[in-house]
């Protein structure tokens, strides 16, 4: 009989002073900010940059906020908006969980358009800015689903499968992991090393929105669907079907700058 890895006993609170608690999810959600923050004013320091610190402080500000709302409001449409139906009031019970990231990419996009109008810039150029600060984020971001033992993968039978605590008996597959490794430190690198030369305006940001649909469209295979919507047309699941458009707009945006001779300067 194959042995299978255990889920690690990690608690998910690191320290508690009196009614405070830092918490490990909320603790790799700071990194990936702070990481966004130190490359963001690492670039605006750069001679002709086109950015000031303050203004990299605001444009993350204005992130963080689509991150949140717009997470939360697409989690509740997209995955459970019969809930909504029931009980309005369940869009602002963020205390239960649920967090979308297709809803929080619309959220950023959302607040890009808004910030762009602020601070007199083009969108593609704000989305160029940010896109590589974005994979950061993801990365910290999903090894905090795999401490909290959360969106674990399908059941496997892979040497490194994992039986998760709430996951039932079955090993599965540490899906976490893999987004981790590829919609967080591939992507990043990919989109690092990308943005070092000039390039057209919004081809990093389309290199971004098909490598994410890319690396989301290939894990959904090895993660499981959420059990209330199982697998839906074409035998797709919910995150696969939300990552068609990301795929479609982002080729387009890719063969939009093999066209378009405007280019922004290198941003590392």
């Amino acid at each position: 009989m194959q042995e299978y890895l255990q889920f690690p006993q990690i608690d998910p609170i690191i320290f508690e002073i009196g009614p405070i608690a830092l918490r490990w999810y909320g603790l790799m959600y700071l990194l990936g900010f702070l990481g966004a923050m130190m490359l963001g004013n690492a670039r605006a320091d750069k001679p002709n940059s086109g950015w000031t610190r303050e203004q990299v402080s605001d444009l993350l500000f204005y992130g963080f906020l689509g991150v949140i709302l717009g997470g939360r409001v697409g989690y509740v449409l997209f995955y459970h908006f019969d809930y909504f139906l029931q009980d309005p009031l369940y869009l602002f019970k963020v205390w239960e969980g649920g967090m979308s990231f297709h809803g929080g990419l619309i959220g950023v996009i959302t607040a890009l358009f808004i910030f762009a109008r602020t601070a007199n810039k083009k969108l593609l150029e704000l989305g160029d800015f940010v896109a590589p600060l974005v994979p950061l984020g993801l990365g910290f971001g999903r090894i905090g689903n795999f401490i909290n033992g959360e969106l674990w993968g399908r059941v496997a039978e892979v040497p490194w499968a994992m039986v998760f605590p709430n996951g039932g008996p079955l090993a599965r597959h540490p899906s976490q992991l893999y987004q981790a490794a590829l919609e967080g430190f591939c992507l990043f690198v990919v989109l690092y090393l990308f943005s070092r030369k000039p390039r057209p305006v919004g081809m990093v940001s389309g290199v971004f929105l098909f490598g994410y649909g890319v690396c989301r469209f290939i894990i959904e295979f090895f993660r499981e669907p959420d059990a209330h919507l199982g697998l839906l047309t074409l035998n797709l699941s919910m995150g696969q079907l939300l990552t068609i458009p990301m795929l479609l707009v982002g080729a387009w945006l890719i063969y939009r700058g093999y066209k378009n001779p405007i280019t922004t300067p290198a941003q590392q």
